[in-house]
């Protein structure tokens, strides 16, 4: 197929999960000649496949992505290595001549590559092994009482975050959230990164969500999960943050029955969207892409063209 353009300039698609960013981005790909760099912070982990809703075989054969698979189970894997990766990708797509897609719900990792990963400190060992010693209610305490703007907006049933939170607050002495920047600083407004952001009605979003989950049940997630237990899943505490995973092995510890696993999964995925629309939300630089529950992928194609050109 001959791209339809010759702009190699990379285009950032983003959204809440299950908003259907995949399926634009896999038409844009082929419309424009690109390749998809996934924008997921699980999809980078191999075995995690049916709870990250990864590409599947067929739509990786008709475009290349970039960043899956690429970190074990026993890796860690963050940010900054996220940048590393997509940089040499991004490179690597433009070098070929084709257009980077950058795609996927991960908002931190569209920050940190639109705008640098700032001036945080790096892991203190000793003090990280302090906080992940502490119960999660008295780090929550302590977050609300030392910065109320960030406990106010940070996810709390994820004990990673608060505890990355509070990890710099006490080795800079800063509020976490004076060290967080806008997505478009005024240094780069000359040369703006238009973040296309999907979104779908409410009701919608939460049907696409619950008809996600019982496919993923359905193709055998709890197999999956069963399996990865023996790779080392629960050791790799960012991977056991997937959706899906953590209740999964709940289940198979016995703590609930399968029908109720199966609710509670979809609770923490509208939950999780929910929060998604919020931080992209509070981002500048995003062009809100809004489509309708019937609406062909085709026309959501066209209509993000037409913006972006």
């Amino acid at each position: 197929m001959q791209p339809a353009t010759v702009n190699l300039q990379p285009l950032f698609l983003a959204g809440p999960t299950a908003s259907g960013k995949s399926a634009v981005a896999l038409a844009l790909a082929e419309r424009l000649g690109g390749e998809i760099i996934s924008v997921d912070s699980m999809q980078v982990y191999r075995g995690l496949d049916l709870g990250t809703a990864k590409p599947s075989a067929a739509e990786r054969a008709r475009v290349p992505h970039h960043l899956i698979d690429v970190a074990e189970l026993s890796e860690p894997f963050d940010a900054a290595r996220f940048v590393q990766l997509a940089r040499r990708a991004e490179a690597e797509i433009r070098g070929r001549g084709r257009v980077p897609i950058f795609c996927g719900g991960t908002g931190l990792y569209f920050k940190a590559y639109l705008e640098g990963l700032g001036e945080s400190p790096p892991a203190d060992p000793e003090l990280r092994v302090e906080l992940e010693s502490t119960p999660l209610p008295a780090l929550l305490a302590e977050l609300e009482r030392c910065d109320p703007e960030t406990f106010g907006r940070i996810d709390r049933q994820n004990p990673r975050r608060v505890v990355r939170a509070l990890e710099v607050i006490r080795l800079t002495g800063k509020p976490f959230s004076a060290q967080r920047a806008e997505w478009n600083p005024k240094s780069e407004a000359r040369n703006p990164k238009p973040v296309f952001c999907l979104t779908r009605s409410p009701a919608d979003l939460r049907a696409r969500i619950e008809t996600r989950v019982d496919e993923m049940f359905r193709r055998g997630l709890v197999d999956e999960t069963h399996a990865l237990l023996a790779c080392g899943l629960e050791q790799n505490r960012t991977a056991m943050q997937a959706l899906g995973y953590r209740q999964v092995v709940e289940h198979l510890r016995g703590e609930r029955g399968l029908d109720e696993t199966i609710a509670l999964v979809k609770a923490r995925t509208w939950q999780f969207a929910r929060r998604q629309m919020t931080w992209f939300r509070r981002q500048q630089g995003v062009i809100w892409l809004e489509s309708a529950s019937d609406e062909p992928t085709g026309n959501l194609v066209e209509r993000l063209l037409a913006s972006w050109h």
